[in-house]
């Protein structure tokens, strides 16, 4: 690392990661050929009890016949998984002694089977070694892992393109994950035409988690804002703060929100709203992927894992949950007025790019401006009003705010440092929206 003054040892350089990517409707029929020309003889097979029974599974279960692949099913995966829901995946893809993976589904299929794969790798790791810290151990991943192909069809995690996992750590009641280059998909393939089975509310809380990506991503700490430098490249964070390459990608993506969130939203039978949105969560992953995210998602952790009895619409669950991206998008008008005092230009770029009228703004403005923007787009989209809404109330506050501490992974990239006075009353000015 070059020697030179720094301000408290801040990062110099950052670093572009992401999976390949084949985009394309019906393209879902290749993967019996992908997997023939990696050599794969013994294939997991990941996906959730849902989805299972779902156009997205039957494409890929034709293909697998169709090129003679064998492979096993894992169809147990938890929507929000869980530290115990990980670990029986884990235990299945131990068993299995598999040499690639397949999974079919939204984030949390995708990142469950990311987990099996690091662990099967390496079976004599404890759970807690690759989990991040202060949570976990936060080992860097040195094995060598398989080949895994994401078929996302929800259009919202981006996580075909990112070495993220998250899951609910129980114990806790908090969200926490591993994040590590290492753990990203060999193959993402986006097609389309699985999400012509996604229901109004699962379209739309999963946007707004592309919605959040982008808008954090592109707000985030700048990259060379970010301490400590690495004194080993092997060292520098998935998440290494808002660099050139990133910004280019959020507000790509956040384009692509504002012109057809709203109609993939309003009619299932808008092919080409629904294909973009799909395209712009792919899009949103390659910049948070790299950049990170901060306060929304880092609140978000603990507004999913105290879940009491909430459950949403259109999600067929058993269990009280929280979508993430409703839990991300809750905090969002009062995370942005907070953080703009950092870059207002950048927090204006956005309300503008949203849909306000910005010519008589002024920059101190900025964060307002936004938040009243985003809280005109949660009310068009008919939005539960707030934390109050989904079952919470002042009193959950405390445990809110301790929920979102251990989550220095991303608070840390925060534009702005916060104290827990401040979160307190970010929490406090998102019971209510409107």
């Amino acid at each position: 690392v070059p020697e030179r003054p720094t301000l408290g040892n801040t990062d110099y350089a950052f670093e572009m990661a992401i999976s390949n990517i084949r985009y394309g409707e019906g393209v879902t029929k290749e993967i019996g050929m992908d997997l023939q020309n990696l050599g794969a003889r013994r294939v997991c097979l990941m996906t959730d009890k849902n989805l299972s029974k779902l156009p997205p599974v039957n494409a890929v279960l034709n293909s697998l016949a169709k090129y003679g692949i064998n492979f096993q099913m894992y169809d147990n995966v938890r929507v929000e998984p869980t530290d115990q829901s990980f670990i029986d995946a884990i235990q299945f893809a131990k068993k299995g002694e598999f040499d690639a993976y397949v999974a079919v589904g939204g984030g949390s299929v995708i990142d469950t089977c990311k987990a099996a794969n690091l662990y099967a790798a390496s079976p004599s790791s404890e759970f807690l070694d690759y989990v991040n810290a202060p949570i976990g151990k936060g080992k860097p991943v040195t094995v060598p892992l398989k080949p895994l192909i994401a078929v996302p069809t929800t259009s919202g995690t981006g996580s075909e393109t990112t070495g993220v996992a998250i899951f609910d750590f129980k114990e806790l009641k908090i969200k926490t994950g591993i994040a590590s280059r290492a753990i990203k998909p060999t193959l993402g393939i986006i097609d389309p035409l699985h999400t012509l089975s996604m229901p109004e509310r699962i379209v739309a809380n999963s946007g707004f988690d592309v919605l959040c990506h982008a808008l954090e991503s592109y707000t985030a700490l700048p990259y060379n804002q970010r301490s400590p430098c690495p004194s080993n490249p092997m060292d520098r964070p998935a998440y290494q703060g808002s660099n050139p390459i990133s910004d280019v990608w959020a507000l790509h993506a956040l384009r692509i929100v504002a012109k057809y969130l709203k109609r993939a939203i309003r009619n299932p039978e808008d092919r080409e709203a629904r294909a973009n949105m799909h395209l712009a969560s792919a899009f949103a992953g390659i910049g948070f992927g790299n950049a990170g995210v901060h306060l929304c998602h880092g609140m978000s952790y603990p507004i999913s894992g105290l879940v009491k009895t909430y459950k949403p619409k259109d999600y067929n669950v058993d269990h009280s949950l929280v979508p993430h991206g409703l839990s991300v998008v809750l905090t969002s008008p009062a995370v942005f007025a907070f953080t703009a005092q950092i870059h207002p230009e950048r927090h204006l770029e956005a309300a503008e790019i949203l849909g306000a009228d910005i010519r008589t703004a002024r920059i101190k403005d900025a964060g307002l401006i936004l938040a009243d923007t985003l809280r005109k787009f949660l009310f068009d989209l008919n939005v539960d009003d707030g934390l109050a809404a989904i079952g919470y109330s002042k009193a959950d506050i405390p445990a809110l705010v301790k929920g979102t501490l251990p989550q220095e992974r991303v608070t840390k990239l925060s534009p702005r440092p916060q104290t827990e006075e401040d979160l307190s009353a970010l929490f406090e000015a998102s019971m209510k929206l409107y």
